[in-house]
């Protein structure tokens, strides 16, 4: 009876280590699953503005490379991006292209009215 509390306590405890190994590998790759993402943009599409200038700010996890209209803007050891653009006009487009250092990328494209 004593030999099989043994077996099933090392069984839970090797059990309850190899549960804690896995979630915390996932948690600490999940990065590099889901690569780069592109949030917190203070731009929607279709927006109508006012003004000439545009200050577009916003977030980009896990992004080595960030793009505005094909422009490289620079971005903080936490991914945010903070830059002012000029609009022309009538109809602009924005284009905010992201990459990270496994070749992962994402874009948005919004359509503006000035």
């Amino acid at each position: 009876m004593n030999t099989d509390a043994k077996k099933i306590l090392k069984i839970v405890s090797l059990s309850v280590f190899l549960i804690f190994i896995v979630t915390y590998t996932f948690f600490r790759s999940k990065d590099l699953i889901f690569g780069v993402k592109i949030t917190g943009l203070n731009v929607t599409d279709g927006m109508k503005v006012a003004d000439k200038i545009m200050k577009i700010t916003g977030n980009a996890r896990n992004a080595v490379s960030l793009t505005l209209d094909d422009r490289i803007i620079s971005i903080d050891q936490k991914g945010n991006f903070n830059e002012t653009i000029a609009l022309l006009p009538g109809y602009n487009i924005i284009s905010i292209k992201a990459k990270d250092e496994f070749g992962n990328s994402d874009q948005k494209d919004y359509k503006l009215m000035y």
